[in-house]
């Protein structure tokens, strides 16, 4: 065979495994390829970890598991379909769709598993209180007690996490932060018109929703 025509078939075979190279290459630095090229693959790796960590958590967490058994108890079987990695266009990490009954993954905010093993429990006390108790997410009270109890049974709040945010208590530093995050969610509600309503309603249902801990036993 010729040796230059066995070279061009070696060089043309290497292509596909050059380019991949390439591109990763060009993600983890920023050099090279075009910013088209960049988004994408980074939006190609953060989809890739983000269903691999979902399915890790879904057979081995125990907070994840325990929710999605209890979720079954109340006739709603949820699967790795009903967990959607996507991309958010917002500062957060996840969301409950109560029209599709489905929760929203968004993949890249994550700073680790943990945080993602914490926003899964977080979303799926959502779709707990939403199949349990008929939640109208209309009604501020409504939505005001499911924030709290999603932000203090999930892990949302623990110590460390604050730390991370950048708040630091030794007093009921836990009841400070879902107290917080409730009133920030409530906020956000279209149907909520002033930070003023938001907070109101929060300290309406805190004392009853902020001690039912169902389906846990206790707090997570």
């Amino acid at each position: 065979m010729d040796a230059s025509s066995s070279s061009t078939d070696s060089n043309s075979s290497d292509l596909p495994t050059f380019e991949r190279w390439r591109r990763k290459f060009s993600m983890i630095t920023g050099l090279g390829g075009t910013p088209e090229e960049r988004t994408a693959d980074m939006e190609a790796y953060h989809h890739k970890t983000c269903e691999k960590w979902k399915r890790e958590l879904m057979t081995y967490s125990p907070a994840v598991v325990f929710m999605m058994k209890h979720l079954k108890l109340n006739g709603c079987n949820v699967s790795a379909d009903d967990l959607v990695c996507a991309p958010c266009n917002i500062n957060r990490a996840g969301g409950f769709s109560p029209d599709a009954g489905a929760v929203v993954l968004c993949q890249g905010k994550f700073m680790n598993k943990n945080h993602m093993e914490d926003t899964i429990v977080h979303e799926l006390v959502h779709m707990y209180d939403h199949v349990k108790f008929k939640v109208d997410w209309n009604n501020l009270r409504h939505h005001a007690c499911s924030e709290i109890r999603a932000n203090s049974l999930s892990g949302d709040c623990r110590w460390s996490r604050e730390v991370m945010r950048g708040f630091v208590s030794f007093s009921k530093q836990h009841q400070e932060c879902v107290r917080r995050r409730a009133v920030l969610s409530v906020r956000a509600n279209p149907a909520c018109p002033d930070q003023a309503t938001a907070e109101r309603v929060v300290n309406e249902v805190w004392e009853s929703c902020f001690n039912d801990t169902r389906p846990f036993d206790e707090i997570y």
